[in-house]
């Protein structure tokens, strides 16, 4: 091999080893995937739910939570599951509260693709043992959930961070829950409301989160408002990198307050999020 060529090649692999090392860089500088609680466009869902779901598919929205006792929106679960393969989007989670899960509802969500089951809340508990119980009802939903494949989870408000009379009930409920069965996502506007450093809480629990919703605060002070991802107080550049570090595995848009209106909230929302470097 003359001096040339083996100079060429030598060039080359330095150039691909710092293309890799570029992409490698952007890759976990972005979101390459992000998804929604379809809680966000409630006020229209309903009346067209294939329509709007193509909606967000079209703004950019791979993956979709859903809500309500019906989180297949009037379709069989096989027929949901189809109907998302083809707009390209994966139902990977339903809220569901606790009055509403059981085996059969389940099993349901198992048939229609869905990975996780999440209770989107309890309410402030009185006590230490009250949070205690409900890490056990979590306990019992997780065991049905596994037989199914799929994990059960809670997913926060403000008041699982507040600190009353000495006590943090999502520190219990986390502390009480075994990994293995009970996994956890992380409301990022809410913790932030209730005046948590989410980014320290994920160093130190960030295993238990798999998922996670993006919302924005518009003001903390006197009442919590929303607004768009664009325009709030968050810095979810630093909020991303953490979580992302932590090991969260989907991240969901959802927004309850708007400036205009939902469908518009949304696509400022995915615009935001495809163009966030962290």
């Amino acid at each position: 091999m003359n001096i040339n060529r083996r100079k060429f090649l030598q060039q080359s692999a330095s150039l691909a080893a710092l293309a890799f090392m570029t992409n490698d860089l952007q890759a976990k500088g972005t979101l390459k995937q992000f998804g929604c609680q379809l809680y966000s466009i409630r006020d229209v869902l309903p009346n067209d739910p294939k329509n709007y779901m193509k909606q967000l598919a079209d703004m950019g929205y791979k993956y979709f939570e859903s809500y309500s006792k019906d989180p297949f929106w009037g379709m069989a679960p096989k027929d949901a599951k189809m109907f998302l393969d083809d707009i390209g989007v994966n139902m990977v989670s339903t809220h569901l509260g606790l009055g509403d899960t059981n085996e059969e509802m389940i099993a349901k969500c198992a048939e229609g693709g869905l990975k996780y089951v999440i209770c989107p809340g309890i309410g402030m508990q009185p006590s230490a043992a009250a949070w205690k119980q409900k890490a056990e009802t979590f306990t019992k939903n997780g065991e049905i959930c596994k037989k199914y494949g799929l994990r059960y989870g809670y997913h926060n408000h403000a008041y699982s961070f507040q600190n009353a009379n000495g006590i943090k009930g999502q520190r219990i409920l986390l502390e009480n829950t075994d990994p293995s069965i009970v996994c956890f996502e992380l409301d990022m506007c809410w913790s932030e409301a209730a005046g948590e450093n989410s980014i320290e809480h994920l160093k130190q629990y960030g295993n238990r989160y798999e998922l996670c919703h993006i919302k924005q605060l518009a003001t903390k002070d006197p009442k919590p408002q929303q607004t768009d991802l664009a325009s709030g107080i968050i810095d979810y550049k630093g909020l991303l990198r953490a979580a992302k570090d932590s090991g969260i595995k989907y991240f969901l848009v959802e927004q309850e307050q708007y400036p205009i209106g939902p469908i518009e909230s949304m696509k400022s929302d995915a615009i935001y999020l495809k163009d966030l470097k962290f």
